[in-house]
């Protein structure tokens, strides 16, 4: 018989145990990752709204919204319940041969909550997924007689081989679709450039009206520009808000905040899916939709040759957390954390010059840039495993780190910085947080600042940074 481990005894693995699983079967290199920033050597109990409790009574506050995926926070009861009576009552889970209440249910609420004619929705599972629907969608609509696509360098669109390439940030260099073409993010003209090229070759542009990964954002004049050029070479513009979306930062979608801009087709998924179940979505304009898959020889294209498609538990919960944004006012409580965050961070900039460089953000979702000093710099380089150095941005990845460590161990507070970008320190909180907890999170980065950051890395550097490379 194989020595199959039960559910029980998953949940009474020692801390010890799980690293020496992920060792021998996920990944040697995360165990040494993680560990290095203390939050990596202990295991979660349970997790309830902003906080997470360990499993020797600690409660962390955290401040990372589950990088997107938890604008309810942490179990929100009512989530919980629905997926509960969705199990007590023993409901069908695939829905292939028979219609689905709930994915009908979906994708009315969709079309109720957004402008304009978006109301044709498809339902994968990851981000990632629907960054690659859209865009097959685009090329579709074309009928594949375009082969070009315009993406902005500093994007993030998902790790996939199509949405991989479409990423503008550095990775590994995978195959990906053809006739990738990057544009200056924000930038009008490198967009009216990258058209003039080839002006009847161009199937899709997409972009991130806020990046997340990068704390920077469109203005209203880019985005509007670009709708209209895209108006004027019959291209279609996707809008990726699959991080930003659901009230994060001030409004439902970040491209709501400009009235009458919208998109052709818009991506959705982490908070969609209320932080308890993996669904996306995008959702397209009737005419983009019905020319690409409304007719009974494409139908089958898009969605019912699809297994984990619409899944119905997964619809019962987007349906709830959906419900939840809209009755709690999700965009509201984001600009009240805002009130919060913004001029206490800046307050921060200004009495640490020497540490904090930029500060960006809107609604729940906030990037501080942590910038050492020369001694800070040069006790970097010295310390630097060999080969590590060649990374240009080591420097402010070591630096930040040592921040997020502080804040972790003496502060009980999780956070974490952007891998994309200049990697700012992430302050990006639930919107289920209370606006007092997010004053005690600015208020122990101050304290942590205090320290300096020479101390910060040293201290960092002496528990175990050799083993992140």
């Amino acid at each position: 018989m194989p020595n199959l481990v039960s559910v029980e005894e998953c949940e009474r693995l020692t801390i010890r145990e799980v690293h020496d699983l992920y060792r021998r079967y996920v990944n040697a290199s995360q165990v040494n990752l993680m560990t290095s920033f203390g939050f990596g050597r202990e295991l979660v109990d349970r997790a309830e709204g902003a906080y997470l409790t360990l499993r020797d009574g600690r409660r962390i506050l955290d401040l990372t919204g589950g990088v997107g995926v938890l604008n309810h926070g942490h179990n929100h009861p009512r989530i919980i319940e629905a997926r509960r009576r969705f199990a007590e009552r023993q409901r069908m889970e695939v829905h292939k041969t028979y219609f689905s209440p709930y994915l009908a249910a979906l994708g009315h609420n969709l079309a109720q909550l957004l402008p304009g004619d978006l109301s044709m929705s498809f339902l994968p599972n990851s981000g990632a997924e629907a960054v690659e629907g859209a865009v097959k969608l685009a090329y579709k609509y074309h009928g594949g007689r375009r082969g070009t696509i315009l993406r902005a360098d500093c994007g993030f669109h998902g790790k996939l081989l199509a949405s991989g390439g479409l990423t503008g940030q550095p990775h590994f260099n995978f195959p990906t679709i053809p006739g990738i073409v990057p544009f200056a993010y924000g930038d009008l003209n490198s967009v009216r450039s990258a058209i003039d090229d080839n002006p009847d070759d161009v199937y899709a542009l997409i972009v991130e009206p806020f990046s997340a990964s990068t704390i920077q954002w469109c203005d209203e004049s880019f985005l509007r520009g670009v709708r209209e050029l895209c108006d004027q070479h019959d291209i279609v513009l996707i809008f990726d808000e699959i991080y930003t979306g659901w009230g994060k930062t001030g409004s439902l979608f970040y491209f709501m905040r400009y009235p009458g801009l919208i998109p052709d087709v818009l991506t959705t998924s982490k908070s969609f899916g209320g932080g308890k179940s993996s669904i996306s979505a995008f959702v397209a304009r009737k005419p983009v939709f019905r020319r690409a898959y409304d007719n009974l020889t494409d139908a089958l294209l898009q969605s019912t040759s699809t297994t984990y498609y619409g899944m119905g538990e997964e619809c019962v919960t987007a349906i709830e957390a959906m419900n939840v944004v809209v009755e709690d006012d999700y965009p509201a409580r984001a600009r009240e954390l805002e009130r919060v965050l913004e001029p206490a961070l800046n307050r921060l900039a200004k009495e640490y010059p020497d540490a904090v460089g930029r500060v960006a953000g809107a609604g729940a979702l906030w990037g501080v840039q942590i910038e050492g000093g020369p001694k800070v710099l040069d006790l970097v380089s010295r310390l630097a495993p060999g080969g590590v150095a060649r990374d240009p941005r080591f420097k402010a990845k070591l630096v930040t780190s040592a921040v997020v460590n502080a804040l972790y161990r003496d502060h009980d507070i999780f956070t974490y910085y952007a891998l994309n970008g200049r990697n700012p320190l992430i302050i990006g909180p639930s919107l289920v947080t209370e606006p007092a907890d997010a004053q005690r999170g600015v208020d122990a980065l101050a304290e942590v600042l205090d320290q300096g950051l020479t101390r910060l890395v040293s201290r960092f550097v002496a528990q175990k940074v050799g083993s992140l490379w």
